[in-house]
């Protein structure tokens, strides 16, 4: 599946939020590394958080009618609750990418830590 700019753009901002930055710092770096404008960028970011959450390219919630059966008022119900369920499945989809992402930075700085320790305690003890 092609991963469209937008796209990009979100999972880029998401992985700098998880690292720590903020979320306009990270808007302002992903500027600086790509040329692209910081507003672009903001757009790119909110456009596909709509899309996940259901809301660009979901079925409009109100539909055009000039009357309203209980049929139809049913059928919108269904639909609203049944967008809820895969509202719900894309949130558990998303914080398991976060938590897999903040796993593998807490292991990639654990493992770097004690060569860290021992480079500044080498230097440390240099300078006496």
């Amino acid at each position: 599946m092609a991963v469209t700019k937008a796209q990009e753009v979100y999972e880029k901002v998401e992985a700098m939020i998880a690292s720590g930055v903020d979320k306009a710092d990270a808007f302002k770096q992903l500027a600086e590394e790509t040329a692209r404008p910081f507003d672009s960028l903001r757009g790119s970011y909110y456009t596909h958080k709509r899309k996940l959450e259901g809301g660009e390219g979901a079925k409009p919630s109100r539909t055009r009618r000039r009357e309203t059966t209980p049929d139809d008022a049913l059928a919108d119900a269904r639909a609203s609750l049944e967008r809820s369920i895969a509202s719900i499945d894309k949130e558990v989809e998303a914080a398991k990418s976060r938590a897999q992402e903040a796993a593998a930075e807490y292991e990639a700085i654990r493992g770097s830590a004690a060569e860290r320790k021992a480079a500044i305690a080498e230097r440390l003890e240099s300078l006496k």
